[in-house]
């Protein structure tokens, strides 16, 4: 049993000590946030001490691994402790505010001799899974485009970043881990409509390297949720809904037996078969904490590494850049 704490219990860290309190992998030992009131209620319901001071928690407690939950503006100094300190960390996304303060976190793990694992919960979505073993298995024969929408309502909770580095951490994430490329250019049109600091609408393309495009919409000004995953190739498409786990594809009825495997032959594009595939669901951070308390026990790499945190922070970063200065960004 790995003894854990979290630092920082507001929506996404109280969530982190529920979890934890409830695998048996785990033990909680305790939780801090600047709220002490906070740290308090989440300490009464999800068990371990409270405290209002991380940096006295890591030293009275010394906890094996810990989940860091607090403002981006913080991640840096918060898991730079953490380390120091001689824990584990799962760093939520995005890995920092800044490339070198993220190169600093990687840094110092490695320094360390400690894991240091990056949030992208999105990649441990049930049909994300099973969308990515049927792209490794080539049943979508080539890809062509990846499409990602994640829209929705202003949160409350953010304050320090705009909806670019809030949000498109997870889709070019998505979009890394389904194609296992990283895009060599980026181009992007920001808008600022409702918050007075950050833009909170983006439209982004990113280009891979053998030619595969991915599109991004993302956006606070969105009255409902929309999460969606959309890979387009030879042989049709697949959808996935990240909020109801449900994966579909769509046939392209023109590609079967010999016709898909040279693309010369592809005469056109029709409709065939809709597949909706039976899922086992289950919550997609409890697959995070345990891959990561698995990483940990066993010392091997965690899922999403520091560098992949980088990444997808830089492109992020490049998105919010383009979106500035009207340009292409090469990456």
């Amino acid at each position: 049993m790995t003894k854990v704490a979290v630092i920082g219990v507001g929506s996404m860290g109280r969530n982190h000590a529920r979890v934890y309190s409830e695998l048996p992998e785990a033990h909680l030992a305790a939780v801090s946030d600047v709220n002490p009131q906070a740290a308090q209620d989440a300490a009464a319901k999800y068990g371990g001490r409270a405290y209002a001071d991380y940096r006295e928690m890591l030293a009275k407690e010394s906890p094996e691994a810990v989940s860091i939950a607090v403002p981006t503006a913080m991640h840096e100094q918060v898991g730079m402790d953490a380390l120091e300190a001689g824990a584990h960390v799962l760093m939520e996304k995005p890995i920092a505010a800044t490339l070198e303060e993220g190169k600093h976190l990687i840094e110092k793990a490695c320094t360390t001799n400690r894991q240091l694992m990056v949030g992208h919960i999105v990649r441990f979505n049930p049909s994300m899974q099973v969308l990515k073993q049927k792209l490794t298995d080539g049943d979508l024969g080539r890809i062509f485009q990846v499409f990602c929408r994640r829209a929705g309502p202003f949160p409350a909770r953010i304050r320090d970043v705009g909806v670019v580095v809030d949000l498109a951490p997870h889709d070019v994430d998505v979009m890394r881990f389904l194609t296992g490329q990283n895009p060599v250019r980026v181009y992007a049109e920001t808008e600022r409509r409702i918050h007075t600091d950050h833009e909170d609408l983006l439209w982004g393309l990113l280009r891979f390297p053998d030619g595969v495009v991915g599109s991004l919409e993302i956006n606070w000004l969105t009255p409902t949720k929309i999460r969606e995953v959309l890979v387009l190739g030879e042989r049709g498409l697949f959808r996935v809904n990240d909020l109801t786990q449900d994966l579909y594809f769509y046939e392209n009825a023109q590609v079967n037996g010999d016709l898909w495997s040279a693309l010369k032959t592809l005469k056109g594009v029709s409709e065939g078969h809709m597949i909706r595939y039976a899922i086992q669901r289950y919550e997609p951070l409890k697959a995070e904490l345990q891959a990561f308390l698995g990483a940990v026990k066993e010392g091997k790499p965690v899922p999403v590494s520091g560098e992949d945190g980088l990444e997808a922070l830089r492109l992020a970063l490049a998105l919010v850049e383009s979106g500035q200065s009207h340009r292409v960004i090469e990456v």
